[in-house]
């Protein structure tokens, strides 16, 4: 399907890797000009040439802590000055890695799920936004979990955060439609992440076999789905290209499931 993103331009941070990079590539296959913005050098350079492989004119990785204001400033300047002052697509996949009961979690460890899980959109949203307003059309979509919607023990912190990003991206349709800026959240269920595939092989599971890593999801977690398996990034990437294309065209203030069917479970 074309999704009418040819020459159009899109920043994804958080690409440097996982679902971010499997949404990037989406944008690419389809002529996008994509900015992956992320921490790591390797990671933003890896994936820009990747990018231009599959696709993408003008990919560019831009290094930046988005924890750091100043830092979310100057790569959306750059980008202003690289696109004409313009900016179809702001995808923000960053999620705040911290795991722990709610008894075992610092303060500081609180304030860094909040910082990069909303804070970190927060500023990437207002930096972009005069790009956005310019642009002759215009999306945002923001990356969630279904943690927020079916609770665990050891991710108080993570799913509070992740909470929290869903109201704001709420609030945000609602102050952007006069703008006719659509604002949509994903909440991806179980995925076979490097972090997730890590843990499995902490407790001894080969998290590579997507089965095998639903089954020690569902034990350790209690969080099966009605298929039998984790999911993959490469499934997030096209629901997410579709939200921040021009193909959609009515759908806004929306949090969509992608979790094998566990909302449902």
């Amino acid at each position: 399907m074309d999704l009418g993103l040819s020459n159009a331009t899109a920043a994804v941070v958080g690409g440097g890797r996982g679902m971010g990079l499997a949404t990037a590539r989406c944008l690419a296959e389809d002529g996008a000009r994509v900015a992956i913005v992320a921490r790591s050098r390797s990671d933003v350079d890896r994936a820009a040439d990747e990018l231009v492989r599959r696709g993408s004119p003008d990919a560019i990785g831009l290094v930046a802590d988005i924890c750091d204001g100043a830092q979310v400033d100057r790569v959306f300047a750059e980008l202003h000055e690289r696109w004409d002052g313009e900016l179809n697509v702001l995808i923000n996949a960053v999620g705040p890695g911290v795991v722990g009961s709610f008894e075992d979690l610092t303060d500081d460890q609180w304030r860094r799920a909040f910082d990069e899980g909303v804070m970190g959109m927060v500023r990437c949203v207002r930096s972009a936004l005069p790009l956005l307003r310019k642009a002759a059309w215009a999306r945002i979509v923001n990356f969630s979990a279904h943690s927020t919607q079916r609770q665990s023990t050891v991710l108080p912190a993570y799913t509070a955060a992740k909470a929290a990003l869903t109201s704001i991206s709420k609030n945000l349709s609602l102050l952007l439609a006069k703008d006719e800026i659509l604002v949509n959240v994903v909440s991806p269920g179980s995925i076979a992440s490097e972090s997730l595939i890590g843990w499995a092989k902490s407790v001894g599971v080969d998290g590579e076999d997507p089965y095998q890593l639903m089954g020690a999801i569902t034990k350790h977690f209690g969080h099966p789905a009605h298929l039998p398996r984790a999911g993959l990034p490469d499934e997030i990437g096209p629901v997410v290209a579709f939200l921040a294309s021009r193909r959609n065209s009515y759908m806004t203030g929306a949090n969509v499931n992608v979790d094998g069917g566990s909302d449902f479970t």
